[in-house]
């Protein structure tokens, strides 16, 4: 009885460590791998003010978006002769952006246009290229942007102006971008984009290829509403630039944008205030002329809406 006692005694020391690293083991290789987590909401629209955002549509989603932009302000052009602005329209857009994977998102869409080159078509395509992860393995998100617009406004007579096409591909426009953008934490996000805009016709003695440089952020103030802001830097030629002031007298300036971004249910709704004139990013990048520091800024909203067609969303 003493040796059986003794031996079991021995049994239980050597084979408790044994059992305990081998339950160990098997727990860890029973283990569900950890699911990689991506920052979701990064910003809550496709666009700031004048800007893109690493936003896309998700799968079977319909982005509907109305963009509208008043007449100056202040200035030579504002004041109250023509209500300070709201009796003019600088640009107007209607567009549509669809998703057609949680990654991939297409648009097509209808706009104004600001200066001679009016009557603007646009399609264009929005890839999530990476996501940020909230492990920071991944720190920040990017996402591709690219456009074609096509103009329908009437040629011009006139040989030097912006709209003196003689052929088809003259009216069109592309427009190539990389936003990256972080989200800090619930309250902060932050963007930086870098674009290319190739116009195949220009007004006499401009440049036809020019880069860019935008940042924009977002702020968030209450629980449906936050403070967001966009300010874009084109790369212009300085000799052509010098070309067009004292030629056409025309003079470009940087954009800046500011404004509220408002949630409301199913949507999103911006009031802003910008220099820009136009909306599309084929012009606004190129075209901006008026300046802040001229009483020159405007008045603006926008209003998107999002429909769901996915029927396991719904359910």
């Amino acid at each position: 009885m003493k040796f059986h006692l003794k031996s079991l005694l021995y049994l239980s020391v050597t084979l408790l460590p044994t059992l305990a690293f081998a339950q160990d083991s098997l727990e860890k290789a029973l283990q569900m791998p950890t699911e990689k987590k991506n920052v979701q909401a990064t910003f809550k629209a496709t666009k700031l003010i004048n800007i893109q955002t690493n936003e896309t549509i998700y799968k079977n989603e319909l982005d509907f978006r109305v963009d509208h932009r008043f007449g100056d302000i202040a200035g030579s052009a504002g004041g109250i002769k023509n209500f300070f602005g709201l009796d003019q329209s600088t640009d107007i857009r209607i567009g549509f952006e669809y998703g057609i994977s949680d990654r991939l998102s297409v648009g097509l869409s209808r706009a104004k246009g600001a200066g001679v080159v009016t009557q603007l078509y646009e399609g264009n395509l929005k890839y999530r290229l990476l996501e940020q992860t909230a492990d920071d393995k991944i720190p920040v998100a990017v996402t591709l942007f690219g456009s074609t617009t096509i103009s329908a406004a009437k040629a011009s007579t006139d040989p030097t102006a912006a709209n003196a096409f003689s052929e088809f591909q003259d009216r069109l426009t592309y427009v190539v971008q990389a936003v990256i953008a972080r989200k800090f934490n619930s309250n902060f996000s932050v963007l930086v984009m870098p674009s290319y805009v190739h116009r195949n016709f220009t007004v006499f003695g401009d440049q036809n290829d020019m880069l860019a440089l935008s940042v924009g952020g977002r702020i968030k103030i209450t629980k449906r509403m936050a403070f967001v802001a966009d300010y874009t830097i084109p790369f212009r030629d300085k000799n052509k630039e010098a070309y067009l002031e004292s030629t056409l007298g025309t003079q470009y300036y940087k954009t800046l944008g500011a404004g509220l971004e408002f949630e409301t249910g199913g949507h999103i709704f911006h009031l802003n205030f910008t220099n820009a004139t136009a909306i599309q990013e084929s012009q606004f990048i190129t075209d901006t002329n008026t300046s802040w520091l001229k009483g020159q800024y405007r008045w603006g909203f926008s209003i998107a809406r999002r429909f769901s067609f996915d029927k396991k969303k719904a359910k």
